[in-house]
């Protein structure tokens, strides 16, 4: 390495290091490993702006329990996933979302913004106007909730009078946050920078016997609190949730391409016109919107990717001491 500073000795006279996490559901893990492969760099960023998935792996860093929500993400099977469904057809969206408030709840406690040892912003977007809303104070977890709302999955969220839904939709990747915070360096971190025309094919060829158990399992949450009127209509939905054939597409499939392309749009502009000093993206085409229980590969990825970025990391601290 040239310069003649290491990554630690650069940090005892540190700029202020932003993160900018971005959105992608289950791929949202590898934001775990990423914070793993900093770390062994001696990169502990104290500014943190998330979206969606990345604002609930960037609450518990911020919160200072990236080690216990690690192991619980690690553990974490499909009989663990259905635990947290809790089925709401008719409020706006399948799943209701409060199991999972109750889940990020363990992690951020019921802290504010203020409470927290680092600082942390969190993107939502606002369901009426589509306006892009920064939160940075009150209750950690409302905030998060609000930016985990995936459309069509999950319902909207309210606080203070607005609906709001996922970050992803207005900021995937909120770079703008970061600087906004006063990062003097931003490490942006893209889920989605390779996955553009590959999800479909991945659900569409690999689908297995375990998918049929997962389906059944799905349908035992919603049938358990509707089964009075949705029992009969059992093979309908899961045809249209998960397509009838190899050949069609279910609803799954086509929302998740749908978000897949539109958060891609939306981040190359983004970036394009505020981009980031670093790019860290996962190589993590092969995983799925809702494949929460891969989280182990995720968080390999994540680590590797920094690891593959480590010249350029170093090189940028480098540079930044040289230019202060």
């Amino acid at each position: 390495m040239s310069g003649g500073f290491t990554v630690s000795e650069k940090l005892r006279i540190k700029p202020r290091i932003g993160i900018a996490l971005g959105s992608g559901a289950a791929r949202g893990w590898a934001h775990i490993g990423v914070f793993r492969g900093l770390t062994a760099l001696g990169i502990e960023p104290e500014i943190i702006a998330g979206s969606s998935v990345g604002a609930l792996v960037g609450a518990a860093y911020a919160a200072g329990q990236i080690d216990q929500f690690d192991a619980w993400a690690r553990a974490l099977d499909w009989k663990g996933i259905i635990k947290y469904l809790d089925p709401s057809l008719l409020g706006g969206g399948l799943i209701e979302g409060e199991k999972l408030t109750d889940l990020v709840g363990r992690y951020v406690q019921d802290l504010s913004f203020d409470g927290l040892p680092r600082n942390l912003g969190i993107v939502a977007t606002e369901l009426e106007g589509g306006r892009e809303i920064w939160f940075r104070e009150g209750p950690v977890i409302e905030a998060v909730r609000a930016s985990i709302g995936l459309p069509g999955l999950f319902t909207p969220f309210e606080v203070e009078g607005r609906w709001l839904v996922d970050g992803g939709l207005s900021n995937p990747v909120p770079v703008s946050l970061c600087k906004a915070m006063g990062a003097d360096i931003v490490i942006a971190v893209n889920l989605n920078g390779d996955i553009l025309g590959r999800h479909f094919r991945h659900f569409a060829d690999d689908r297995t016997k375990g998918d049929e158990k997962q389906k059944a399992d799905i349908w035992e949450r919603i049938t358990g609190q509707f089964k009075s009127t949705l029992n009969t209509r059992k093979e309908v939905l899961l045809s249209r949730l998960f397509g009838e054939s190899r050949d069609k597409p279910g609803l799954y499939e086509v929302v998740a391409s749908s978000i897949n392309i539109m958060q891609d749009r939306i981040t190359r502009s983004r970036m394009a016109g505020d981009p980031p000093d670093i790019i860290i993206t996962p190589r993590l085409s092969q995983f799925g919107l809702m494949e929460f229980d891969r989280a182990e590969e995720a968080i390999r990825e994540g680590q590797a990717a920094v690891e593959r970025m480590q010249p350029a990391l170093e090189m940028l601290l480098n540079y930044s001491l040289t230019k202060g």
